[in-house]
């Protein structure tokens, strides 16, 4: 089984990647196949509550690949984690199939309480680089998360994220009507900047206004 792991994930970056040339060059040269090699063993013995070996496992692999993979993350088949460096997947994290993986990515959690705390990837999703998917909620198939995106709450299937933190910009291909208020645009600032300038003149002429009236009290009072 695992052997069979290890092949989909070499077809996968051979499918999916530009550069690579041949099977053979994948399963020797790509630190993501690397790092999923050593997770496919680790996690084998995560399930049979071998911790200490499983672990140090996964720590190996991280200071040979610079990817960290907990060693209870669930990963399915044909995962491609490209280029690698800085990926950071937590110990309940669960990714899907065919999903794709760049550099700088994390699949972190937000507490500190033992449980389900990290995110959960459907199939074929595919997160760029340096994003940030935070907490336990689920990413539906077939997503997309720009890079550098900070994305803390559920997506539905089909959707493209963008964004800090990350909105929904699209679902099937098609863009998503934009809330008005959703982001400060230039336009938009000078708008404001227009109408608080009007609204401080109108205050400043109902003082006047009222400082006139009270002069004028205070004459006919004399």
């Amino acid at each position: 089984m695992i052997i069979k792991d290890i092949w989909l994930d070499i077809k996968a970056v051979q499918e999916r990647d530009p550069a690579a040339r041949s099977a053979l060059e994948v399963l020797l040269l790509y630190q993501g196949i690397h790092a999923m090699i050593w997770h496919r063993f680790a996690h084998w013995f995560y399930k049979h509550r071998m911790f200490f070996i499983a672990r140090l496992i996964s720590q190996i692999s991280r200071f040979f690949t610079q990817i960290e993979i907990h060693p209870g993350a669930q990963m399915g088949h044909g995962i491609l984690i490209d280029h690698g460096g800085g990926v950071v997947i937590g110990e309940t994290a669960v990714v899907g199939d065919n999903c794709t993986i760049y550099q700088g990515v994390t699949l972190g959690g937000v507490g500190t309480k033992k449980g389900k705390r990290h995110p959960t990837l459907g199939n074929n999703v595919t997160v760029g680089a340096g994003a940030k998917i935070l907490g336990s909620f689920e990413v539906g198939d077939n997503c997309t998360i720009a890079a550098n995106a900070v994305l803390l709450k559920p997506l539905e299937d089909n959707v493209t994220a963008v964004g800090v933190p990350a909105r929904p910009i699209k679902k099937n291909g098609v863009p998503l009507p934009r809330e008005e208020n959703a982001v400060v645009t230039a336009e938009n600032y000078c708008r404001m900047e227009a109408r608080l300038k009007n609204l401080e003149a109108q205050v400043r002429s109902l003082k006047a206004q009222l400082k006139e009236q009270e002069e004028r009290r205070g004459q006919k009072e004399k």
